[in-house]
């Protein structure tokens, strides 16, 4: 049953001729009765004059409803000025009337209407029934004009239900393509967010295991003793990279672990100092300032901070040269924090901190402004006058708008 629902929608004009086909076989079995055959041959070739194209209207209506429309019309002023009787394929008129109700122009529609309803004050004006008083005659007018007027409402009903659905359809597609449009945005953003945790954390860290790894292994048998001391800062990095990258990993499980306390938290302002000492006993001469009245802040501006703070002096350690030394600056205004981190070294290549980096190059600097820029912040980055590089931001307490 659904197949053949479905080959009938496929193929509405088909369905359309074979009802005017079924039109015309009940027009002929009338034009066949006696009472017809008795009128004559001319009257019979009329009547089918009329009655074949009136069929045509039903077959054609969905295909071209506003010519069959005019046909319509011409038909029945035609059969009014040559006085033809009413006809069963007169039927076409209340067809038509719906179909361009429903599918037709506006103007057609509009035509229908104003048509329909003076098409049978017309035809009781033309084929009054003397034997009738004026109150049937009106009466019988109104029972005549009923049916236009149903037939066209309800085809404009269809008209309007089918713009509603029509207009559901393209709010649901645009809906459903926003939907796309803001995963992926989603997708890249939480990209570039994991892409900056392990960057920070790999770097930084890394960074200060292979020094280590180097001091260590230059002295390992002129001083043992300052070996085995970097081999212990090594493993005590290497612990503290491993505690961050399971607490990156953390976020991205169903935080079932982190329930139990299993990932340390994020790290904050109040670290820099712990993360100052430990540049300073991997070998780089760090000097470290508060100004303000330290306070709390957004965890966004915490993380974002202690991120570049970190960035920069491992930069300072990669880029700098072997006897480079840094310092921070951390100034606590009324509506945000700033931060100051230079260092004397030789600085970084230019192309890292203007160009965004190449081959695998500057993704720190890359990723440093796209924090500073979610906080609303502003960053300066680039060598120094009197040599070495300095980094320099402002995180405002209040995101921007």
């Amino acid at each position: 049953m659904q197949r053949l629902y479905d080959f009938l929608r496929r193929h509405p004009t088909g369905v359309d001729c074979f009802w005017a086909l079924v039109l015309l076989g009940i027009s002929l079995v009338s034009l066949a009765a006696p009472q017809s055959r008795s009128e004559g041959t001319d009257s019979t070739a009329l009547l089918l004059l009329f009655t074949v194209p009136l069929c045509l209207v039903i077959a054609l209506r969905q295909r071209m409803p506003e010519k069959m429309l005019l046909l319509a019309l011409a038909l029945g002023a035609g059969q009014l000025v040559l006085d033809v009787p009413q006809l069963p394929a007169d039927f076409a008129f209340l067809v038509i009337v719906y179909t361009v109700a429903a599918t037709g122009a506006r103007w057609a529609s509009r035509t229908a209407l104003a048509v329909g309803l003076c098409a049978a004050p017309l035809a009781q004006l033309r084929w009054a029934d003397g034997t009738l008083g004026i109150g049937a005659n009106i009466a019988i007018t109104v029972f005549q004009a009923v049916p236009f007027a149903l037939a066209w409402v309800l085809g404009d009903s269809i008209r309007v239900r089918r713009a509603y659905f029509a207009q559901l359809e393209e709010r649901a597609a645009r809906l459903e393509k926003e939907r796309e449009a803001q995963a992926k945005v989603a997708v890249a953003a939480e990209r570039a967010r994991i892409a900056r945790e392990l960057h920070d954390v790999v770097a930084h860290n890394v960074s200060v295991m292979v020094v280590q790894a180097d001091g260590a292994a230059y002295v390992l048998d002129a001083a043992p003793d300052q070996a085995k001391k970097a081999l212990e800062t090594i493993s005590s990095t290497g612990r503290q990279a491993l505690a961050e990258m399971r607490r990156l990993l953390g976020v991205l499980r169903t935080g079932e672990h982190q329930e139990a306390g299993e990932y340390v938290p994020q790290p904050d302002v109040q670290q820099i100092e712990d993360l100052v000492e430990q540049c300073r006993s991997s070998g780089l001469p760090v000097d470290f300032k508060v100004e303000g009245t330290p306070r709390e802040l957004p965890s966004g501006v915490e993380l974002t901070a202690y991120r570049i703070v970190q960035e920069a002096l491992t930069n300072t350690r990669k880029h700098g040269g072997p006897n480079a030394g840094a310092s921070v600056r951390l100034v606590y205004f009324d509506d945000g924090l700033g931060l100051l981190i230079e260092d004397d070294g030789k600085g970084a290549p230019h192309e890292l901190y203007e160009e965004g980096g190449f081959d695998g190059q500057g993704h720190g600097m890359i990723g440093m402004r796209e924090r500073v820029g979610m906080v609303g912040g502003t960053l300066d980055a680039g060598p120094r006058p009197g040599g070495g590089f300095r980094i320099s931001a402002l995180l405002p307490l209040k995101p921007a708008h």
